[in-house]
C-alpha cells in the first residue's frame, strides 16, 4: 500500500482526528509516581495509541480510510518517514523507542486491535474478548514493564490487570459504543443465551436480563483482578510498583461501582472521594508489597 494520501470524501475540520487526551482517561497516565525522566517516553507511547484509537473511533471515516490511516501510522513508526503532519506521534514514539531501547512490538500489537475496531468486528465469546484485550490493552502494561527494566515475572499479572481495565471501560461505554459506532465488546453469545437482542444497548436503562449480562461480565472481570492482585509484589521498581497498586485499587473500586450503578443511564465513574480512597488504599498496599 502506498503512503496514505487519500482526500476525505466530506469536509473535515483542520484537525479531525485528535479527540481526547490523558485527562479523559479512567486511570493515571505518566503520573508523578513514575520517574521524571521516563514520563515523556510514556507520554509518547500514549499519544501514539491515542491517535490510533481516535482514528479507529472516528464515525466520519469509512473503514477503508481508517485502515489506510492506521497503515500509514505503523509505516511511519517503523520507517521513520512520514509525509503528513498528523503522523508526528509515530515519529516521536520511534525517537523515544530508539532512546530507551524498548521494542516497537507493543505499539504495533495495539494497532492490530484498532484495525479490528476499524472494520467493526465484534466479540462473540469471553475468550474472543480476552483475545481482543491481548492486543488492545495488554501491550500497554508490557511496554511499561520493559521501559522500567522489569523482567518477565510480572507479565501475566500485568496482562490480567490490563484486560480487566479494558473490560471495565467497555462496560462504561457499552451504550455509546453501540449507538454511536455500532460496536459491542460484550460477548454476543451472552445476549443469545439471555434471549435478548444486542439492540437493547440503545435503551436508557437496564432490564433484569441485560443487568445479568453486565453482572456476568463483572464477575469475569473480578477474576481477572484476582489474578492481577500479586502484580505490585512482582515489580522491582518502586514508582511503577506504586502506580500498579494504585491502578489495581481504582479498578477494583470501579468494578464495585458498576455493580451498584446502571451504566445505561449514565457513564459510571468514580467520584473524587471514591477515587481518593482508592488511591490511598493502593499506595498503602504498595508499601506492604515492597
Amino acid at each position: 500500500m502506498t503512503d496514505f494520501n487519500i482526500a476525505p470524501t466530506k469536509p473535515r475540520k483542520p484537525n479531525p482526528i485528535a479527540r481526547k487526551d490523558e485527562s479523559t482517561e479512567n486511570f493515571p497516565v505518566a503520573s508523578r509516581l513514575l520517574p521524571k525522566h521516563l514520563r515523556p517516553h510514556v507520554m509518547s507511547f500514549y499519544r501514539f495509541l491515542r491517535l490510533a484509537d481516535d482514528i479507529a473511533d472516528d464515525a466520519d471515516l469509512e473503514p477503508e480510510t481508517k485502515l489506510a490511516y492506521l497503515e500509514a501510522l505503523e509505516r511511519a513508526l517503523t520507517s521513520g518517514q512520514a509525509k503528513h503532519a498528523y503522523l508526528k506521534p509515530a515519529l516521536d514514539l520511534r525517537e523515544s523507542l530508539n532512546a530507551t531501547g524498548v521494542s516497537d512490538r507493543h505499539a504495533r500489537q495495539v494497532l492490530r486491535a484498532f484495525r479490528r475496531d476499524a472494520v467493526g468486528a465484534r466479540c462473540h465469546s469471553w475468550s474472543d474478548l480476552l483475545l481482543y484485550c491481548r492486543f488492545s490493552a495488554n501491550p500497554v502494561g508490557r511496554y511499561l514493564l520493559e521501559l522500567h527494566g522489569e523482567g518477565v515475572a510480572a507479565g501475566p499479572a500485568s496482562d490480567a490487570l490490563c484486560s480487566a481495565l479494558q473490560v471495565l471501560n467497555h462496560l462504561q461505554d457499552a451504550r455509546d459504543d453501540w449507538s454511536q459506532l455500532g460496536r459491542c465488546y460484550i460477548p454476543l453469545a451472552w445476549f443469545e443465551e439471555a434471549g435478548i437482542s444486542v439492540e437493547r444497548l440503545v435503551e436508557g436503562e437496564t432490564d433484569p436480563r441485560l443487568r445479568a449480562i453486565f453482572d456476568q461480565a463483572l464477575e469475569h472481570t473480578d477474576r481477572l483482578l484476582e489474578r492481577a492482585a500479586p502484580l505490585p509484589g512482582l515489580i522491582q521498581h518502586r514508582g511503577l510498583r506504586m502506580e500498579a497498586s494504585v491502578i489495581l485499587s481504582v479498578a477494583q473500586s470501579l468494578s464495585q461501582r458498576l455493580k451498584a450503578r446502571d451504566p445505561m443511564k449514565a457513564r459510571v465513574t468514580l467520584g473524587a472521594h471514591h477515587k481518593l480512597v482508592a488511591v490511598a488504599r493502593g499506595l498503602a498496599r504498595s508499601f506492604s508489597a515492597s
